[in-house]
């Protein structure tokens, strides 16, 4: 119920005009993140169970779920079709950034967050340019902490910008 209260599906469940699959895994409390291969699989089931257009697959999540769309275009960076990771616990030292710079990325993060540094988001925005990637932008919300995921999943110019994007080979 979590999500629902705060992630995508606040935005999207109740709305006939997305016609989305959503999958919206919730950390279970006694782990601390997600391991990307479990992520995988659940993904792997989704597509294998309903009708997925596999060149539109997207990936973005909040706070860890955050930090899990990072690690999720990093290990599976030719699944997506663009990411959208708000306020994700990310280091440009992660992995090698070039393998996801053909990726379109829109990060968010607030300016106050104490809980992830917003700097975060902008040194792996920055490294990703360095990298080549044009397709990459961030939006800043001024004043703002942690919780930067309901301006961004109440802001209907995310999904058209996620819709816009097709799957490309790398």
């Amino acid at each position: 119920m979590q999500i629902r209260e705060h992630g995508i599906p606040k935005r999207t469940l109740d709305d006939p005009h997305f016609q989305f699959i959503g999958i919206c895994p919730q950390l279970p409390m006694d782990q601390e993140v997600w391991p990307i291969d479990v992520l995988g699989e659940i993904l792997d089931r989704v597509e294998k169970e309903f009708t997925v257009d596999l060149d539109r697959v997207y990936v973005t999540g909040m706070s860890m779920g955050g930090h899990g769309t990072w690690g999720m275009a990093l290990s599976h960076p030719e699944r997506f079709a663009a990411i959208a990771p708000i306020c994700g616990d990310a280091h440009e030292d992660m992995v090698n950034l070039r393998k996801i710079s053909h990726l379109p990325v829109w990060a968010f993060h607030g300016t106050d967050d104490d809980v992830v540094p917003h700097e975060d988001t902008k040194k792996m925005i920055s490294a990703l340019r360095r990298e080549g990637s044009d397709s990459v932008k961030m939006t800043s919300y001024e004043g703002v902490g942690h919780d930067a995921w309901t301006e961004t999943y109440e802001n209907p110019e995310l999904y058209r910008w996620l819709l816009s994007h097709k799957r490309t080979a790398e």
